[in-house]
């Protein structure tokens, strides 16, 4: 019997390399004047920038610029909206990293608006957005978050009271998202390797979440097999275009599948430890995957009723192991090793080089929120998790 289910909407897609030529004809449906979002360098010091900015000159297209250094606050999307919101824009374009695209995707929707965008955030504001905002358009120069299919924005306050919460709307998913693998080939290996696992723990949390379905299933599965093929490839080599290919496929597929079955426990602490420390996001996850989904599977063998939960790790291993006619258990833990190894292959640095103290986990394990894991976690649990990862 199939499972009731929802599906969000998705952006306009267009898939594939060298489709950034055709940015500036997609402008022109909606006018001539647009804010730019980018990171401080990433793009604008790729090749493909200065030939954009011409391109953009050729259609008589005016570009207002907004840069976004690292994952965005409150303050960098209210200093965004403030400087901008007497121009006659007509698009709003980001052209990055998930920080890049969330950026954006908050500018267009707060533009023309008085309220700081806290008032709107998950448990932090008590407004509620009406889904009102300029076009926007998406196009990744990263493999991970899949913020280019989503409907939420991730703004962080960086601190011992900070947060990471979201500007949710249906309407704020992308109206156009241009996915060109090729804007890929310049990222850095680190963080590649951390985008990466990104979009691999966003694929797994959705296949494993107990709010999945069967289109769900359906992509994380098509997905989790791009990542098996790509990832180590595309970190090894960075020039490697198919690799490129799988993962911006990846990604793309992981934001879908998160939109409509949710996450679990790493993205939990993606939450609690990323509002109070400035680590990367994909960082959190990489060197938290591994240990999570170990104490995920003890505890459903524990469990009556964790048969469901643990076909499911059964056939993970079956995907990413080169091997046939296997017990399910042998596939269950050799999934879980293949997440250790893969943590050590892609050299993903510990918590504590970033300030994690052990001192501060039991609050931050407080704070970690269980939405849509496979099985239910106690503190304990929490605290194995990410003491295991500390140094």
């Amino acid at each position: 019997m199939v499972k009731p289910f929802q599906f969000a909407r998705l952006p306009k897609i267009i898939f594939g390399n060298g489709k950034i030529d055709e940015l500036p004809g997609i402008i022109k449906k909606y006018g001539n004047s647009i804010i730019m979002v980018t990171g401080k360098h990433s793009f604008t010091s790729s090749p493909y920038y200065e030939t954009l900015l011409q391109s953009f000159n050729n259609k008589m297209i005016r570009v207002h610029r907004a840069i976004i250094p690292g994952e965005p606050s409150p303050g960098m999307i209210d200093e965004a909206v403030n400087r901008f919101n007497q121009e006659s824009v007509n698009v709003v374009v980001s052209i990055g990293g998930g920080s890049v695209l969330d950026a954006g995707k908050a500018i267009s929707a707060m533009m023309y608006r008085d309220e700081s965008v806290s008032e709107y955030l998950e448990g932090v504001g008590k407004k509620e957005h009406n889904g009102t905002k300029l076009p926007f358009i998406a196009i990744p120069t990263t493999s991970g978050t899949g913020s280019e299919a989503t409907k939420n924005a991730v703004i962080s306050q960086i601190g011992r009271e900070g947060f990471k919460r979201s500007l949710r709307h249906d309407n704020f998913v992308p109206d156009i998202a241009v996915i060109d693998p090729e804007l890929t080939l310049n990222c850095p290996g680190d963080i590649t390797a951390a985008s990466g696992m990104d979009c691999f723990t966003q694929l797994t949390e959705a296949w494993l979440s107990d709010k999945s379905n069967e289109y769900t299933d359906a992509l994380a599965m098509t997905g989790l097999k791009a990542v098996k093929s790509s990832l180590v490839g595309s970190f090894k080599n960075g020039q490697d275009i198919e690799a490129r290919a799988g993962m911006s496929f990846a990604a793309l597929t992981s934001g879908i599948c998160l939109t409509n079955a949710g996450l679990g426990a790493v993205h939990g602490f993606a939450a609690s430890v990323g509002g109070r420390y400035d680590i990367p996001h994909g960082v959190i996850c990489g060197t938290l995957m591994a240990s999570a989904n170990e104490v995920n599977v003890r505890e459903l063998r524990r469990k009556s009723d964790g048969a469901a939960g643990l076909r499911k790790y059964a056939l993970l291993g079956e995907s990413f192991l080169d091997e046939k006619g296997r017990s399910a258990d042998y596939y269950i833990d050799g999934f879980v090793q293949y997440l250790h190894d893969l943590t050590v292959d892609l050299q993903l640095p510990r918590l504590k080089i970033f300030g994690l103290e052990e001192g501060e986990l039991k609050d931050i394990c407080a704070k970690t929120e269980l939405k849509n894991n496979p099985v239910e976690l106690n503190q304990d649990n929490l605290l194995e998790i990410v003491s295991k990862q500390l140094s």
